[in-house]
């Protein structure tokens, strides 16, 4: 498939930094397009040519790095928080244990250690590699500003409290996006990063029960009883912890609109994702995107720029870390 590049003119990259600052993150500012330039002109090059290289070895990679992205921006911001290994760090928690991608995110650091030592962010490097991750699977080349600064601290506390689950309400998505700058309209948007990557069937088994022999019927009627029967077979009672499906059951590892003709046909994996059809303050927009792939390529260009931008670290607050999984001594 061909990939669209979406290029902004100055106005439209005006507007987008204007809406950005209505919902200021602590030091956006410091944020600027081609950031590395001068100090490591072939940054973005050497992070992409690590993404495209790790994805054509395993098709994984490309929804493994976008949703390590959410993990890491949701909590605390946009820091590379979520790389820090240790214990009661964010990534021991347990909603971070099955997260992948971190490979990818190191080698990429390893080549820019060698060219521009302490130079470029791993936060700025997990967001480049997310967005060219996207590309790569299918979706729209995008532009984002650099010059974020990684956090000193990670902490399992405060994980819990960021996270969408997969169970959660309308509202109750809402009010977490709200608190992070994002919209009704993003959380749409930004859903549909669930088009690729998989999920452990523990993550959506709460929309089955099982009778006395074991067998697993729905009890959620907005799913598909066809779709169901085949995520019951996939995952039955008492399957593998390790065992996922692919969040996306039509095209897997393509980045495009199917996610929302999925939730026309009733086919969204999690509650969350079902919501998003069935309730009408966001049904229209699922419709819209479902039947416009380039609507949906623009509008995941927009969302995706504010997801990068929340809780953007500054000189003061953070470092450039010379391993990602290490603070600085």
């Amino acid at each position: 498939m061909e990939t669209k590049l979406l290029v902004f003119s100055p106005k439209l990259l005006i507007l987008l930094l204007f809406s950005l600052s209505a919902f200021p993150s602590p030091s956006s500012s410091s944020l600027a397009f081609n950031f590395y330039g001068a100090s490591c002109p072939s940054a973005e090059f050497m992070v992409k040519n690590t993404v495209r290289s790790a994805s054509s070895f395993d098709p994984t990679i490309p929804g493994k790095l976008l949703r390590l992205l959410f993990h890491d921006c949701m909590v605390e911001g946009c820091d590379a928080s979520v790389l820090l290994q240790g214990n009661d760090t964010e990534r021991s928690d347990p909603a971070n244990t099955s997260l992948g991608g971190f490979s990818v995110i190191n080698s990429a650091k390893r080549v820019l250690e060698i060219f521009c030592p302490e130079t470029v962010s791993c936060a700025d490097v997990l967001s480049l590699a997310a967005r060219d991750a996207v590309e790569i699977a299918g979706g729209p080349a995008i532009q984002i500003p650099t010059g974020r600064r990684d956090g000193r601290a990670s902490m399992a506390s405060v994980v819990r409290f960021n996270i969408i689950d997969t169970s959660f309400t309308m509202d109750e998505m809402m009010k977490l996006f709200s608190s992070k700058g994002l919209s009704l309209d993003d959380l749409v948007i930004l859903s549909g990063a669930h088009t690729i990557g998989s999920s452990h069937c523990s993550a959506f088994s709460d929309r089955f029960e099982a009778d006395s022999k074991g067998k697993l019927t729905p009890i959620d009627s907005s799913i598909d009883k066809a779709y169901a029967n085949e995520l019951t077979k996939k995952c039955p009672s008492g399957v593998s912890s390790s065992v996922t499906v692919n969040n996306d059951p039509e095209t897997s590892f393509l980045f495009d609109n199917q996610y929302y003709r999925n939730l026309l046909a009733h086919k969204g994996l999690f509650q969350s994702d079902s919501v998003l059809f069935t309730d009408k303050r966001t049904k229209k927009m699922v419709e819209d995107l479902a039947n416009d792939q380039n609507l949906f390529f623009e509008r995941w260009a927009q969302s995706f720029l504010k997801l990068t931008t929340i809780g953007v670290k500054s000189d003061g607050e953070g470092e450039i870390r010379r391993s990602c999984e290490v603070a600085n001594g």
